[in-house]
């Protein structure tokens, strides 16, 4: 009496083959380690300020005043208004704010306003930006010569945990890292398996069709959490990119990683069943991966761009990945505290999923 025949075999065997091409694709090499590299030894390396300056406003601030005019005027710095203070204490201790302001009228009339300022710890670099740029802004409002004293300026710094550029851009490159592995490695792959009848093959033998897409998704997985490793361990050891639970924060950024890339595969899986040709595929994945890379949150915060973008931006997978890998790198956060940028991943997952059940071909 024969055995029956075992899928699980069929499956890891065909993650083993899977995985050696994929070691041997110059392609994926260079998308999955070679290119976020670059971008972490560039900005490890030259990385230290950003393009806005954060400055949030007190709750019970004088709004209408010549200071905070002038701020908001200023293209360096941008204004964050409405946020209470249990927000802004917890931004100024982790560096998501880089100072707060508040000015109130002087009840003694001379100088007109009272102006203090905190700067955080946290985020040195942008501190010291912003006080050049405050202190020009008050020199000019002072030596006017209609109000020779608008204002006196207190200034004081709060402690907060270091924020780098790397601790912002590390977890953009590895979430591209794992778009770039989940979208043109899988398209390409099912592809060549389809125009070259190896799928067809696999037909006349046992091998299930889950087997086929579980062997190659291991394959793809393992060969990312590989990747994310290196790129995690370089940028820590390195550029002091911040683990702050150690080995259980990068655990916790592996699962991550895991989640993001199924959700990654399935826009693959879409890109191999609508393409023509070979050579169709790049563009078509281009129009998948480029808004994100751009428009996530990779190499800037979303709120610096425009208010009309923004929701653009916050509606694509990426960025969610991002933000949950930030959390969990810098704040400490658990898989259950980012629980909603997981939620927004998985409900991407289902619905990519369930297009490209309708679009993918075997044949």
């Amino acid at each position: 009496m024969s055995k029956p025949y075992n899928n699980t075999k069929a499956t890891l065997a065909l993650a083993k083959a899977s995985f050696r091409s994929i070691m041997r694709s110059p392609s994926a090499v260079v998308f999955t380690l070679a290119f976020p590299l670059v971008f972490i030894l560039v900005f490890g390396f030259l990385g230290g300020g950003g393009v806005k300056v954060d400055l949030a406003i007190a709750p019970g601030s004088d709004l209408q005043n010549p200071i905070i005019k002038a701020l908001e005027a200023n293209s360096v710095v941008h204004i964050l208004k409405d946020k209470d203070a249990e927000d802004i204490k917890t931004g100024l201790e982790k560096g998501h704010i880089d100072a707060l302001i508040d000015v109130q009228k002087n009840p003694a009339g001379k100088p007109a306003y009272l102006a203090d300022i905190k700067y955080t710890s946290a985020s040195m670099d942008k501190g010291n930006i912003l006080k050049s740029v405050v202190h020009n802004l008050m020199y000019t409002l002072n030596t006017k010569d209609v109000m020779p004293t608008v204002a006196q300026l207190n200034e004081s710094t709060v402690q907060g945990r270091i924020y780098r550029t790397i601790d912002f851009i590390l977890p953009g490159q590895l979430g591209f890292s794992l778009l770039s592995t989940g979208v043109f490695g899988t398209a390409f792959v099912f592809f060549s398996l389809r125009q070259t009848l190896v799928i067809k093959r696999f037909f006349a033998t046992p091998v299930r069709k889950s087997s086929i897409v579980f062997g190659e998704g291991i394959a793809r997985i393992g060969f990312a959490l590989l990747g994310a490793v290196f790129i995690i361990l370089i940028g820590h050891f390195f550029f002091h990119f911040t683990l702050i639970n150690g080995a259980v924060t990068v655990l916790n950024m592996l699962l991550l990683s895991i989640i993001g890339l199924i959700v990654f595969m399935g826009f693959g899986f879409v890109v191999s069943g609508i393409a023509k040709s070979e050579s169709t595929i790049p563009p078509i994945s281009n129009i998948i991966t480029l808004p994100q890379f751009l428009l996530s949150g990779t190499f800037f915060s979303i709120d610096a761009f425009p208010n009309w973008l923004q929701p653009i931006s916050r509606a694509l997978p990426l960025t969610y990945l991002n933000d949950a890998m930030r959390k969990v790198a810098f704040e400490g956060a658990g898989l259950w505290d980012v629980k909603h940028q997981i939620l927004i991943m998985v409900i991407w997952g289902i619905g990519i999923y369930a297009v490209a059940v309708k679009v993918f071909k075997w044949e």
